[in-house]
């Protein structure tokens, strides 16, 4: 595996313009993956995950302001006019979507969709892409391919709309891939399969993985390393086996203690994170969980904390890591 990273994002910010005025998606977010890496995004909707992604993608509004930088294989993607970017988008870095139903198009066929990306970025003729669609849908394990590369999306399963994303996604076979909450609304046995699927895939291709999720569990399961967002800045990051074994934010914390756990009685109710998501324009100066957090004091309202150290490659955004790391995951 080469040391140059093949994506590599430097204090990206991303700034929506929105009926309450400008707000700060996204605040000061960094990290770099090499081939064959896979990272993850947890956090609760509105935590600025899917944004980061589209501003990889280059899918942001024109009315956004994205600053920092994005570079592809060393070369910069921020200001890239969208012409070159639609030469990368599908074909280099790729990306599926969380619903399936809206990513796929209702009024083409399955076989087309997936064909459609090999003709725009390969310059294979209508059959050989009509063949290599086959081929993949195949390979993503939709039952009985060849004869129903004709049909339309509404007739299948949502489960089967999710592997025919992944082979659109896959077609190209890109250097980086984005899976933005890839399982929404399937039910476990599919959520598994297919996050198999993918995982088996990537490893297969030497692809760049980023997982975006609000499960930990499927966090844990399906990536190297990890940053956990919230309020559109990254709040905690590192090896995923190191923040589980040792969670340092507050919120990290949090969100471990609110999952679902085998074994639990009946009725058990689940433990949940006191308040709700700060709106991106009302967000406060200091830290942004500040308000939800049982062990706020004044000085984390004063300014945005600067990131510790806790471990090799581990940093947290905050300034309270010598109680937060006491209520870490072991106890959790």
């Amino acid at each position: 595996m080469s040391d140059a990273p093949l994506i590599e994002v430097k204090d990206l910010g991303v700034r929506l313009n929105t009926s309450r005025g400008p707000a700060q998606a996204v605040r000061g977010v960094n990290f770099a993956l090499r081939r064959g890496e896979t990272l993850g995004l947890v956090g609760e909707s509105g935590c600025g995950k899917s944004v980061t992604a589209l501003a990889l993608m280059g899918l942001l509004p024109e009315s956004a302001v994205i600053s920092g930088s994005i570079r592809l294989d060393g070369a910069e993607l921020i200001g890239l006019p969208d012409a070159a970017y639609c030469k990368l988008r599908g074909n280099r870095i790729s990306m599926i979507f969380q619903e399936p139903m809206t990513a796929l198009n209702p009024m083409h066929t399955i076989g087309h969709q997936v064909a459609e990306p090999l003709r725009r970025h390969t310059g294979v003729s209508a059959a050989e892409a009509q063949l290599e669609a086959i081929a993949l849908l195949d390979r993503v394990g939709l039952p009985d391919a060849a004869k129903r590369v004709d049909a339309y999306p509404h007739q299948f399963s949502g489960g089967q709309r999710q592997r025919i994303t992944v082979a659109m996604a896959l077609a190209c076979q890109p250097d980086v891939l984005i899976a933005d909450e890839p399982t929404t609304a399937l039910d476990v046995t599919i959520q598994g399969q297919i996050l198999d699927l993918i995982a088996g895939l990537v490893e297969e291709r030497g692809m760049s993985m980023i997982l975006i999720s609000h499960d930990l569990g499927v966090i844990a399961e399906n990536v190297d390393r990890m940053m956990v967002m919230y309020g559109g800045t990254v709040v905690e990051s590192g090896a995923t086996d190191a923040v589980f074994a040792r969670m340092g934010h507050p919120y990290t914390q949090g969100l471990f203690r609110a999952r679902p756990r085998l074994g639990a009685r009946k009725g058990t109710r689940l433990k949940t994170i006191a308040g709700t998501v700060p709106e991106l324009a009302d967000l406060p100066a200091g830290c942004t969980f500040a308000d939800r957090c049982a062990i706020v004091e004044a000085r984390c309202r004063a300014a945005l904390p600067a990131v510790v150290d806790v471990g090799a490659a581990h940093g947290v955004r905050c300034i309270r890591t010598d109680v937060s790391m006491g209520a870490g995951g072991s106890s959790a």
